[in-house]
C-alpha cells in the first residue's frame, strides 16, 4: 500500500515536472544570436513575475528569454523580516556575482531596501538580506527543472544551473531589477 502510495505521488509529481517543461518552453523566447549586427545584446533589466513564476531578461524594453523558477517557500506577499521566507516586492539591483556561493552562480539582489529595512524595524526585526537570484545547491545540479514543482528557497529565486550559467552571462552588476507580486 505506501509502495503503491509512493509511486502514485511520484508519478503527479513526474507530471507536474513535465507540465511545468512544457509552460517553460512555450514562454522562452529565442536569444538573438549575433550577426552583421554585432554581438549578442545582453540584458539590461531584469523582471520577476511571483505570481506566474516567470523570470524575464530584457534588452532596450524587449524580452530576450524567460525562465520558470522557484521562489521562497512563503511566496505570497511582500518580504517582512528575515526568515519569513518570503520573496521580496519592489525595485532593488543586482549588486553582486558570487560565484563560490553554496549555489552554483549567485547573483545578489539590493535587497533590503530603505522602505523593506523600516518595516521590519517596525516588527523589531531584521529585514534580512541575501537575496539571490541563484541556481541549485551544489551536488543537485541534476534536479533539474524538477526543482520548480515547490517553492523551496528561503527568499531567493532558484533556476536551474544551465539557466543561472545564461543570466549570468547576459546581465552585470547594475542590472535593475523589478520584482512584481
Amino acid at each position: 500500500m505506501r509502495h503503491t502510495l509512493l509511486l502514485s505521488t511520484l508519478s503527479l509529481s513526474l507530471a507536474a515536472a513535465a507540465s511545468m517543461a512544457q509552460v517553460h518552453a512555450s514562454h522562452a523566447a529565442i536569444v538573438p544570436t549575433a550577426g552583421p549586427g554585432g554581438p549578442v545584446p545582453i540584458a539590461d533589466s531584469i523582471v520577476l513575475e511571483k505570481k506566474a513564476r516567470r523570470l524575464t531578461l530584457y534588452h532596450q524594453g524587449r524580452p530576450l528569454r524567460s525562465f520558470l523558477v522557484a521562489l521562497g517557500a512563503n511566496p505570497v506577499g511582500d518580504k517582512q523580516f528575515a526568515g519569513d521566507r518570503r520573496t521580496p516586492e519592489g525595485l532593488f539591483s543586482i549588486d553582486g556575482k558570487n560565484d563560490q556561493s553554496d549555489f552554483h552562480l549567485a547573483l545578489h539582489i539590493s535587497y533590503p531596501d530603505s522602505a523593506h529595512r523600516a518595516r521590519a524595524e517596525a516588527f523589531g526585526a531584521s529585514p534580512g538580506g541575501g537575496i539571490l537570484i541563484h541556481g541549485l545547491p551544489y551536488g543537485r545540479g541534476a534536479t533539474g527543472a524538477f526543482h520548480r514543482t515547490v517553492d523551496w528557497t528561503d527568499g531567493c529565486i532558484a533556476l536551474t544551473d544551465e539557466e543561472i550559467e545564461g543570466v549570468w552571462s547576459a546581465v552585470s552588476v547594475g542590472t535593475p531589477v523589478q520584482i512584481k507580486p
